[in-house]
Protein backbone atom coordinates (compact mmCIF):
# COMPACT_ATOMS: atom_id res chain seq x y z
CA UNK A 1 0.00 0.00 0.00
CA UNK A 2 2.86 2.34 0.86
CA UNK A 3 4.45 1.80 -2.57
CA UNK A 4 1.14 2.54 -4.29
CA UNK A 5 0.85 5.84 -2.43
CA UNK A 6 4.38 6.78 -3.43
CA UNK A 7 3.64 5.88 -7.03
CA UNK A 8 0.44 7.94 -7.05
CA UNK A 9 2.18 10.90 -5.40
CA UNK A 10 5.02 10.74 -7.91
CA UNK A 11 2.57 10.63 -10.79
CA UNK A 12 0.69 13.66 -9.45
CA UNK A 13 3.91 15.63 -8.99
CA UNK A 14 5.06 14.74 -12.50
CA UNK A 15 1.69 15.77 -13.95
CA UNK A 16 1.76 19.04 -12.02
CA UNK A 17 5.27 19.91 -13.21
CA UNK A 18 4.42 19.04 -16.81
CA UNK A 19 1.24 21.14 -16.68
CA UNK A 20 3.16 24.09 -15.24
CA UNK A 21 5.93 23.84 -17.82
CA UNK A 22 3.80 23.14 -20.90
CA UNK A 23 0.57 25.01 -20.15
CA UNK A 24 0.78 27.55 -17.34
CA UNK A 25 4.16 29.17 -18.11
CA UNK A 26 3.56 29.51 -21.87
CA UNK A 27 0.14 31.02 -21.18
CA UNK A 28 1.67 33.59 -18.80
CA UNK A 29 4.25 34.48 -21.46
CA UNK A 30 1.80 35.10 -24.31
CA UNK A 31 -1.50 36.08 -22.67
CA UNK A 32 -0.84 39.82 -23.03
CA UNK A 33 0.70 39.71 -26.51
CA UNK A 34 -0.77 42.41 -28.75
CA UNK A 35 -1.10 42.41 -32.52
CA UNK A 36 1.84 43.97 -34.37
CA UNK A 37 1.10 47.29 -36.06
CA UNK A 38 1.27 45.70 -39.52
CA UNK A 39 -1.12 42.81 -38.79
CA UNK A 40 -4.74 43.25 -39.87
CA UNK A 41 -7.75 41.21 -38.68
CA UNK A 42 -9.18 38.76 -41.19
CA UNK A 43 -12.12 39.96 -43.25
CA UNK A 44 -15.31 37.90 -43.36
CA UNK A 45 -14.28 36.46 -46.75
CA UNK A 46 -10.83 35.54 -45.41
CA UNK A 47 -12.44 33.90 -42.38
CA UNK A 48 -14.62 31.81 -44.68
CA UNK A 49 -11.52 30.90 -46.69
CA UNK A 50 -9.77 29.88 -43.50
CA UNK A 51 -12.67 27.53 -42.77
CA UNK A 52 -12.23 26.01 -46.26
CA UNK A 53 -8.50 25.63 -45.54
CA UNK A 54 -9.32 23.71 -42.35
CA UNK A 55 -12.11 21.63 -43.93
CA UNK A 56 -9.75 20.42 -46.67
CA UNK A 57 -7.00 19.48 -44.21
CA UNK A 58 -4.40 21.86 -45.61
CA UNK A 59 -2.69 22.09 -42.19
CA UNK A 60 -1.85 18.37 -42.35
CA UNK A 61 0.67 19.03 -45.14
CA UNK A 62 1.54 22.71 -44.63
CA UNK A 63 2.88 24.45 -41.54
CA UNK A 64 2.47 28.11 -40.66
CA UNK A 65 5.54 28.64 -38.49
CA UNK A 66 8.80 29.58 -40.22
CA UNK A 67 11.75 28.68 -37.99
CA UNK A 68 14.73 30.69 -36.88
CA UNK A 69 17.93 30.23 -38.90
CA UNK A 70 19.45 28.29 -36.01
CA UNK A 71 16.80 25.58 -36.50
CA UNK A 72 16.54 25.42 -40.28
CA UNK A 73 16.99 27.26 -43.59
CA UNK A 74 13.39 28.49 -43.78
CA UNK A 75 14.42 32.07 -44.58
CA UNK A 76 16.70 30.84 -47.37
CA UNK A 77 13.75 28.88 -48.78
CA UNK A 78 11.86 32.16 -49.06
CA UNK A 79 9.37 31.33 -46.30
CA UNK A 80 9.99 34.54 -44.36
CA UNK A 81 11.39 35.50 -40.99
CA UNK A 82 10.87 33.36 -37.90
CA UNK A 83 7.33 33.71 -36.58
CA UNK A 84 6.55 35.36 -33.24
CA UNK A 85 3.50 35.03 -30.93
CA UNK A 86 2.03 38.31 -32.18
CA UNK A 87 1.70 36.85 -35.69
CA UNK A 88 -1.15 34.63 -34.47
CA UNK A 89 -3.27 37.10 -32.49
CA UNK A 90 -6.19 36.73 -34.90
CA UNK A 91 -5.75 32.98 -35.51
CA UNK A 92 -8.19 30.91 -33.48
CA UNK A 93 -7.46 28.08 -33.52
CA UNK A 94 -3.82 28.36 -34.50
CA UNK A 95 -2.86 26.40 -37.60
CA UNK A 96 0.83 25.90 -36.84
CA UNK A 97 0.91 22.41 -38.34
CA UNK A 98 3.42 19.69 -37.62
CA UNK A 99 4.13 18.31 -41.11
CA UNK A 100 5.85 19.84 -44.11
CA UNK A 101 4.85 17.66 -46.99
CA UNK A 102 4.48 21.02 -48.73
CA UNK A 103 6.09 24.41 -48.02
CA UNK A 104 5.29 26.64 -45.07
CA UNK A 105 2.41 29.00 -45.91
CA UNK A 106 2.58 31.75 -43.29
CA UNK A 107 3.92 34.12 -45.97
CA UNK A 108 2.39 32.64 -49.12
CA UNK A 109 0.60 35.95 -49.70
CA UNK A 110 4.03 37.61 -50.04
CA UNK A 111 5.68 34.88 -52.12
CA UNK A 112 2.78 34.33 -54.49
CA UNK A 113 0.21 37.15 -54.39
CA UNK A 114 -1.25 36.35 -57.82
CA UNK A 115 -4.92 35.43 -57.65
CA UNK A 116 -4.78 33.73 -61.05
CA UNK A 117 -1.83 31.59 -59.96
CA UNK A 118 -3.48 30.56 -56.71
CA UNK A 119 -6.76 29.59 -58.38
CA UNK A 120 -5.01 27.63 -61.12
CA UNK A 121 -2.73 25.92 -58.61
CA UNK A 122 -5.74 24.77 -56.58
CA UNK A 123 -7.42 23.42 -59.71
CA UNK A 124 -4.33 21.56 -60.96
CA UNK A 125 -1.07 21.94 -59.00
CA UNK A 126 1.06 20.10 -61.58
CA UNK A 127 0.23 22.74 -64.17
CA UNK A 128 2.38 25.14 -62.13
CA UNK A 129 4.76 22.91 -60.17
CA UNK A 130 5.82 19.86 -62.23
CA UNK A 131 6.01 16.74 -60.07
CA UNK A 132 3.93 18.26 -57.26
CA UNK A 133 2.25 15.69 -55.00
CA UNK A 134 -0.37 18.15 -53.84
CA UNK A 135 -3.90 16.90 -54.60
CA UNK A 136 -6.06 18.86 -57.03
CA UNK A 137 -9.33 20.39 -55.84
CA UNK A 138 -11.60 20.31 -58.92
CA UNK A 139 -14.71 20.21 -56.71
CA UNK A 140 -13.99 23.83 -55.77
CA UNK A 141 -14.55 24.76 -59.43
CA UNK A 142 -17.15 24.30 -62.13
CA UNK A 143 -16.49 23.52 -65.78
CA UNK A 144 -19.03 25.04 -68.16
CA UNK A 145 -19.33 26.09 -71.78
CA UNK A 146 -19.26 29.80 -70.99
CA UNK A 147 -18.97 31.96 -67.91
CA UNK A 148 -22.00 33.90 -66.78
CA UNK A 149 -21.89 37.67 -66.23
CA UNK A 150 -19.91 38.45 -63.07
CA UNK A 151 -18.15 35.07 -62.96
CA UNK A 152 -14.37 34.75 -63.13
CA UNK A 153 -12.58 32.35 -65.44
CA UNK A 154 -9.48 30.52 -64.25
CA UNK A 155 -6.55 31.26 -66.55
CA UNK A 156 -4.97 27.80 -66.93
CA UNK A 157 -1.86 26.92 -68.95
CA UNK A 158 -2.64 25.32 -72.32
CA UNK A 159 -3.64 21.67 -72.10
CA UNK A 160 -4.80 21.68 -68.47
CA UNK A 161 -8.39 22.83 -68.84
CA UNK A 162 -11.36 20.80 -70.08
CA UNK A 163 -11.62 20.92 -73.89
CA UNK A 164 -14.30 23.30 -75.12
CA UNK A 165 -15.13 24.55 -71.62
CA UNK A 166 -14.03 27.20 -69.17
CA UNK A 167 -13.26 26.66 -65.49
CA UNK A 168 -15.08 28.92 -63.03
CA UNK A 169 -14.15 29.04 -59.32
CA UNK A 170 -16.89 28.45 -56.78
CA UNK A 171 -17.25 30.91 -53.87
CA UNK A 172 -15.30 28.51 -51.63
CA UNK A 173 -12.29 28.65 -53.96
CA UNK A 174 -12.39 32.45 -54.11
CA UNK A 175 -12.59 32.71 -50.32
CA UNK A 176 -9.72 30.24 -49.90
CA UNK A 177 -7.53 32.29 -52.22
CA UNK A 178 -8.40 35.47 -50.31
CA UNK A 179 -7.26 33.76 -47.12
CA UNK A 180 -4.00 32.61 -48.73
CA UNK A 181 -3.37 36.12 -50.02
CA UNK A 182 -3.90 37.44 -46.47
CA UNK A 183 -1.08 35.27 -45.11
CA UNK A 184 1.53 38.03 -44.96
CA UNK A 185 3.84 38.29 -41.98
CA UNK A 186 6.52 40.50 -43.52
CA UNK A 187 6.10 43.49 -41.22
CA UNK A 188 8.93 44.26 -38.74
CA UNK A 189 8.55 42.78 -35.27
CA UNK A 190 11.67 44.30 -33.67
CA UNK A 191 12.07 47.98 -32.72
CA UNK A 192 14.27 50.09 -35.01
CA UNK A 193 17.96 50.02 -34.25
CA UNK A 194 19.06 52.95 -32.00
CA UNK A 195 21.12 55.66 -33.67
CA UNK A 196 24.08 54.97 -31.37
CA UNK A 197 24.17 51.31 -32.39
CA UNK A 198 23.90 52.23 -36.04
CA UNK A 199 27.06 54.38 -35.81
CA UNK A 200 27.61 58.09 -36.28
CA UNK A 201 25.93 59.76 -39.20
CA UNK A 202 28.13 60.67 -42.16
CA UNK A 203 28.98 64.39 -42.33
CA UNK A 204 27.00 66.39 -44.84
CA UNK A 205 28.98 67.39 -47.95
CA UNK A 206 30.24 70.98 -47.90
CA UNK A 207 28.39 73.39 -50.14
CA UNK A 208 30.34 74.81 -53.03
CA UNK A 209 30.92 78.53 -52.90
CA UNK A 210 28.66 80.37 -55.28
CA UNK A 211 30.09 82.94 -57.61
CA UNK A 212 28.94 86.58 -57.45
Amino acid sequence: MENELKLAAGAMVTLGLATAALVVLPYIQVRDVKAPAGLKPYTSAEQRGRAVYIANGCMYCHSQQPRDRSFGPDAERGWGRASVPGDYVYDKPHLLGSMRTGPDLLNIGVRQPSKDWQLGHLYQPRAYVPGSIMPAYPYLFEAKEAAEPGEEVVKLPPGYGPRGQVVVPLPEALDLVRYLQALKRNYPVLPPEPREAAGPAAPAPAKAASGS
